[in-house]
């Protein structure tokens, strides 16, 4: 059975990456797999729109109800 093992460690100089585990037996055959964020990366559109309230046109369902009905009822005059 694969097992995770899931730990934040901090790149060392020359971009070397190390940490140990008391599960990880020596001479062992493991995967590794370094996700990590780019500098320059752009940020999801959902982080954004999550930013905060103060960025959403609507805070709630019941304001976004309000303004529609307030649209459908501007399109009978």
């Amino acid at each position: 059975m694969q097992k995770v093992i899931h730990q934040k460690v901090t790149v060392l100089p020359g971009g070397k990456v190390e940490f140990t585990h008391q599960e990880l037996e020596a001479g062992q055959q493991v995967d590794v797999v370094v996700l990590h964020e780019s500098a320059g990366e752009r940020p999801a559109i959902l982080d954004i729109l999550n930013g905060g309230p103060d960025q959403r046109l609507f805070q709630n369902a019941e304001e976004v109800r309000e303004h529609l009905e307030n649209e459908k009822a501007s399109w009978d005059v």
